[in-house]
């Protein structure tokens, strides 16, 4: 008969047991975080390209990831804001294309380029303020609402400009274009711009009241009433927000690419959602943050410039980005069915 002081097997392997149970634990919680999936996705495009093309990792290359990198990543910040709340919005690529349409006729016509940054920010923000309108106060479905605004704003785009394009020479316009060069990469202002942004929307989703309250919206809009959310009020808001924003980043647009066309950017709501939803925010509202955004943007850019390289036609990168977007979304239903249960 053993002692009460004897060791027994199973007692000598608890601390290997506990060791094995916390690594599980830490590794189910890494896995759970939103921004682990998108990074590791991230990390292993660039270890691919880097490996199976010569250039991937050019500093050139490198530069225009960055730059490319500007525009789509702005239009999904804003995306990211309204997808949180259990909304989408179709129309943010033509609305930020009128803006750069705006922007440029007027400079182009020899009004003050002032005037003109300023009037085509006011424009894109009225935009998301009916989008805002018609959703919040109305009730109705975003989706519908948005796919309609994609085809009003695209056609007034084209009235605006007699289906013409503007070149753009105004140091104004093309400011985000310029920037500097660290380790033979290009870093342009609108890049540091983006960064910016999203450290801004970061802290103001994380810190503050608002944040919550578009967090509570996407998640269960009917309780976030019930505690004294004014849903309408936050959903408005988060609409005319993002329209500031396709402002924006139609101004970056004409620092990237210094020319107004009307037929330009015609994916970019489509690669917007690509970034929101790979970078780990959920559709159907409530989860996700504006950092899984950023990687996601990341991802989009650098697997288009990685099969450009690779020699990869451009309607096959059209079919991996889709495949993404079907597997990101399937993931993202099994996760919250298994969070429910």
């Amino acid at each position: 008969m053993r002692s009460r002081g004897t060791t027994t097997p199973a007692a000598d392997s608890e601390p290997g047991t506990a060791l094995r149970v916390a690594l599980r634990d830490a590794l189910r919680d890494a896995l759970r975080t939103p921004t682990v999936g998108p990074l590791a996705a991230l990390a292993i495009a660039v270890l691919v390209f880097s490996v199976t093309t010569d250039t991937f990792l050019a500093p050139e290359n490198l530069s225009l990831v960055l730059q490319q990198s500007i525009v789509i990543g702005t239009l999904a910040l804003g995306q990211s804001l309204i997808i949180l709340t259990a909304g989408i919005d179709l129309s943010n690529g033509a609305i930020a294309v009128l803006g750069t349409l705006v922007m440029a006729k007027l400079v182009f016509e020899g009004n003050s380029p002032v005037a003109a940054l300023l009037l085509g920010l006011v424009v894109t923000t009225f935009l998301g303020l009916v989008n805002g309108l018609l959703v919040a106060r109305l009730g109705l479905p975003p989706f519908i609402v948005t796919l309609g605004a994609l085809t009003v704003v695209y056609a007034a785009g084209r009235l605006y400009s007699d289906s013409r394009s503007f070149p753009v020479t105004n140091d104004l316009l093309v400011f985000w274009g310029n920037g500097v060069h660290l380790g033979g990469v290009l870093f342009t202002w609108g890049t540091l711009l983006l960064v910016g942004l999203y450290a801004f929307f970061w802290y103001v989703l994380t810190k503050t009241a608002w944040g919550r309250h578009i967090y509570a919206v996407g998640d269960a809009p009917e309780s976030a009433r019930l505690t004294g959310i004014n849903v309408r009020r936050t959903v408005l808001s988060v609409y005319i927000t993002a329209g500031l924003l396709y402002g924006i980043a139609a101004w970056q647009a004409l620092g990237r690419i210094p020319n107004a066309d009307p037929n330009s950017y015609q994916t970019a709501n489509l690669e917007s959602i690509t970034a929101v939803v790979i970078g780990g925010t959920s559709l159907f509202g409530g989860r996700g943050s504006v950092a899984g955004t950023l990687i996601g943007t990341l991802i989009v850019t650098v697997l288009r410039s990685g099969l450009t390289q690779a020699g990869i036609d451009s309607l096959y990168q059209d079919v991996a980005t889709g495949t993404l977007v079907i597997v990101a979304v399937g993931v993202d239903k099994v996760l919250r069915r298994g969070s429910t249960r």
